[in-house]
């Protein structure tokens, strides 16, 4: 499961899932925390940061993040993964209102293997290109930077971690260097009839900032579950998170509410 994560999904030779009934689910369910399945995922996930200082605050961010998996090799895919934000940012001064629009994109093409053994990886590189439609919203600079990925998943646990780290290489003059790192860890824990329980908090560090202000560390945990309607496959989930570590400054947010809801593509093996 992914927040990112819930979203990066990749492609490889597993087995598929059965047609119908708890097995199918049972099956989506472990594939969606798989950074190598057979899967085309859709997700749709809504972050609502509450207590954003100053003025105890509410920042919503919708990203719409869909991971797509390429054959590359005979060996090897590629995994296409976009998150384009859409953003209310209220005013971080005196004022009471706030911004909508489009934020900063970020892509990520990750190179894995059809058939990985039982540590499950992926590396490439990570963009964040400067499509915000207003300043407040994105950081004017065009940014690149390394990503990785890996996971395991022994009955019945999905364990892993991505990571990027991306730095601006051109942009506005006037705006601040990018030097950011994001890393995510992720622990899920499969049910029966496609529930699960998981926690993917989303640690970032700005390298830029001030002494003691870089890190943003959250802890929490959540639930969702594999299910469909009619012929589609859909994977729900809610999660709470709260920022136990943040910077003291204007911005940080004291909660995070995520809710996710991804449409699924399971891809037939080739025979």
């Amino acid at each position: 499961m992914w927040v990112l994560l819930p979203g990066l999904v990749f492609a490889a030779d597993t087995k598929p899932p059965a047609e119908e009934g708890q097995d199918h689910q049972q099956d989506l369910a472990k594939a969606v925390q798989n950074p190598v399945a057979a899967l085309i995922s859709v997700p749709l996930q809504d972050n609502v940061d509450l207590g954003v200082e100053p003025g105890d605050r509410v920042r919503n961010t919708l990203n719409i993040q869909p991971v797509v998996p390429l054959p590359l090799t005979r060996d090897f895919n590629v995994i296409t993964r976009v998150i384009l934000p859409i953003l209310y940012q209220p005013d971080l001064g005196d004022g009471e209102g706030g911004t909508f629009g489009l934020g900063d994109t970020s892509a990520t093409f990750f190179l894995a293997p059809k058939k990985p053994g039982a540590l499950i990886w992926g590396i490439g590189p990570a963009f964040l290109l400067p499509t915000a439609t207003n300043e407040v919203l994105g950081t004017g600079k065009w940014s690149v930077g390394p990503s990785v990925v890996a996971l395991i998943q022994p009955e019945p646990w999905s364990i892993g971690v991505l990571a990027n780290n991306v730095f601006s290489v051109f942009g506005g003059d006037d705006r601040a260097t990018v030097n950011q790192l994001l890393l995510q860890y992720f622990v899920s824990y499969n049910l029966p009839k496609g529930w699960y329980l998981t926690s993917a908090p989303l640690l970032t560090a700005n390298w830029e900032a001030p002494s003691g202000e870089k890190w943003t560390v959250p802890f929490g945990l959540g639930a969702g579950k594999v299910f469909t309607v009619g012929k589609q496959a859909l994977n729900g989930s809610v999660s709470a998170y709260y920022n136990a570590i943040r910077p003291d400054l204007p911005g940080a947010a004291e909660w995070q509410l995520r809710i996710q809801l991804s449409f699924l593509f399971p891809l037939k093996k080739k025979h």
